[in-house]
């Protein structure tokens, strides 16, 4: 499998958010969504598995992985030796957006603020993580951002689930939408095709909107 094409981050309108617990979760997890049709994943730095989940997903070479959850430029690091192509941090940390720029690692900071938002607008970055989306307001938040940051699009993340993919993914100020409804644990212990079976209908949605 290690020969297969490469895929990269760009482009991905939809990035499941995903914490396998073992070697079947993560090969589930894999399989799910590119049968569902969505060859990205971001796995979580919140239990022990995911840095093997990274290294054995990114061997793979047929689904971008990232690194999410990023709390440091010690886990950054290690994320990337291990196979991330990306990282997403939860928050607004000035040394890890520094690190992945001077490394040429594509990063997606979270922010909240407004300040924040600035503060990672002025290191170049045109592209950020909103979160927690839900308890911002969602799609009430992405008006208010999107009509003062003209030229920053946003990945909610936080509360998003199969009911509001829609409204988030049509947005204007939106070029991504990241979530765990597809690929949480109840899903992983499911299996391959129940994660298939979301992915197709949150990419169903992505077709939809893309033709109207």
């Amino acid at each position: 499998m290690s020969g297969r094409q490469q895929v990269g981050l760009e482009d991905q309108r939809i990035i499941p958010l995903a914490t396998p617990a073992d070697d079947r979760q993560c090969d589930a997890l894999v399989e799910g969504l590119l049968q569902g049709g969505i060859p990205v994943v971001e796995i979580a730095l919140r239990a022990e598995p995911a840095l093997a989940a990274i290294a054995r997903i990114a061997r793979r070479g047929d689904v971008a992985v990232g690194a999410g959850t990023v709390l440091s430029v010690d886990q950054a690091q290690r994320t990337v030796d291990h196979g991330a192509s990306f990282l997403v941090t939860p928050g607004f940390d000035e040394a890890v957006v520094r690190w992945a720029v001077d490394a040429g690692v594509p990063i997606i900071p979270g922010v909240m603020t407004p300040s924040e938002i600035q503060a990672a607008r002025g290191l170049g970055l045109r592209r950020l993580k909103l979160f927690p989306a839900g308890l911002l307001g969602g799609t009430r938040a992405l008006d208010a951002y999107g009509a003062v940051f003209r030229d920053v699009r946003f990945m909610p993340s936080g509360g998003v689930t199969q009911d509001t993919l829609r409204a988030h993914l049509a947005h204007p100020a939106v070029f991504a939408v990241s979530g765990s409804w597809m690929t949480n644990t109840a899903m992983l212990t499911a299996g391959a095709a129940a994660v298939a079976r979301a992915a197709a209908a949150a990419r169903g949605i992505l077709r939809e909107i893309d033709a109207a």
